[in-house]
């Protein structure tokens, strides 16, 4: 409920519990100056025994309102006893006197809130007998009057008939406006629970891509790096050659140093650490930049568009699928050039990779490479799992192109 909806039910709220009070208050100044209406001791009698029970009967019901609070504005079997009784003594004063039809008019305001369902059209039709008479000269009639109020009454009615039916209209879209709000919300909270279900999912298959990944790097470098080291080392034990084995110790202290090397660059790609520090285009020039240093080849990193801070999730992938891709590059591509690019678009986040190396036939990769390896296949599954694709341009001689296209989904989404 709006603060708005919630200040207009506290006004009718009001105007249900003072409103009878000054209606009939209005009503006993009104009769009191308009005294000749009323013929001798006896009427002011019983219009004074009749205010007093009206009154009564207000302060009552306004006392019995801490008990009806629980349940709001819903029609009981008590508040339709308050209602004829209230309207029996409205009726009795306006026969005595015409101008107490402005408390017989409390009958309109609040038909809806104290009877149930069709029998709140006969309260209203009641309490438009009481006024109808009360407009015609009061009770009782003689012929001329008896043909005003034939007039009079359904005018009354039907217009209260209107108004009552507008309002249930309008109550009604209320509660499907409430209903339709609660059940948005019931979705909106289940959305956020499937959305925090989808990232943990997301974590743990990222920690399953990256145990892949380190059993990759071990195995294509530091196991074949320490296999080679092995070979050089057992030709040094077997041969009587001086000479010849300390150039196998050499080849062996040179493979014990790349395979230095990749370890530390396998320790230091494990975790994106440069997204802690800088956004995702930093990280990404910042690792191109080092590749480049290390490898030797020319890498130029480019930033099109507007750039965005990306969600976590988004940024890691990207930067993940760009770290296999140049680790890919420096093994087997033997390029002399290589430029990555990263375009932020409306919607949508392109990460580019080409080098002018010597290719490859994508059709006759190894088929570990092909169906759940760790190369393409696992940059595959990682622009997969965030709802993006991968795309590998490539044939012998003419260099590789690769492309990751992943949604633009920003850092406070």
């Amino acid at each position: 409920m709006t603060a708005v909806d919630s200040q207009i039910d506290r006004r009718l709220e009001q105007l249900h519990i003072w409103g009878p009070f000054g209606l009939l208050g209005v009503s006993v100044v009104l009769a009191a100056i308009a005294s000749e209406l009323m013929d001798g001791p006896a009427e002011w009698q019983a219009g004074g025994v009749l205010v007093a029970a009206a009154l009564g009967l207000q302060l009552w019901w306004h006392g019995t309102r801490s008990r009806r609070a629980g349940r709001g504005r819903i029609p009981s079997r008590a508040g339709t006893a308050y209602y004829v009784v209230r309207w029996a003594i409205a009726f009795a004063l306006t026969w005595i006197n015409p101008l107490f039809a402005f408390y017989a008019a409390t009958g309109y305001m609040d038909a809806d809130e104290l009877i149930p369902g069709l029998w709140r059209r006969v309260g209203l039709f009641a309490s438009a007998v009481t006024v109808a008479a009360a407009q015609t000269g009061g009770l009782p009639f003689d012929g001329v009057q008896w043909a005003a109020f034939a007039g009079l009454l359904p005018v009354n009615f039907g217009l209260q008939a209107v108004v009552a039916h507008i309002t249930e209209q309008e109550e009604q879209r209320s509660r499907d406006r409430a209903s339709t709000i609660e059940a948005l919300q019931q979705a909106l909270d289940e959305n956020a629970a499937l959305h925090a279900q989808l990232l943990v999912q997301a974590r743990e298959a990222g920690v399953a891509d990256e145990r892949r990944r380190l059993a990759a790097e071990i195995h294509d470098t530091l196991a074949q790096g320490l296999t080679g080291i092995i070979a050089q080392l057992q030709v040094v034990v077997n041969t009587p050659d001086q000479a010849q084995a300390r150039e196998h110790v050499h080849r062996a202290m040179d493979l014990a140093r790349h395979s230095l090397g990749e370890a530390r660059r396998s320790v230091h790609n494990l975790a994106p650490v440069a997204l802690d520090d800088a956004g995702l285009p930093e990280a990404l020039k910042q690792t191109v930049t080092d590749w480049g240093e290390r490898t030797g080849v020319r890498a130029e990193f480019t930033v099109t568009g507007i750039a965005q801070q990306l969600h976590d999730e988004i940024a890691a992938t990207l930067l993940r699928i760009a770290q296999e891709a140049l680790s890919n590059a420096s093994r087997h591509a033997r390029a002399g050039r290589l430029g990555v690019t990263l375009t932020f678009l409306d919607e949508e986040v392109i990460l580019d990779i080409r080098d002018d190396g010597v290719g490859f036939d994508p059709l006759a990769l190894p088929p570990r490479t092909r169906t759940g390896g760790f190369g393409l296949d696992g940059m595959r599954a990682r622009a997969e799992r965030v709802a993006g694709s991968l795309t590998v341009e490539s044939e012998p001689g003419h260099g590789t192109a690769l492309s990751a296209r992943v949604p633009l989904v920003r850092h406070d989404q």
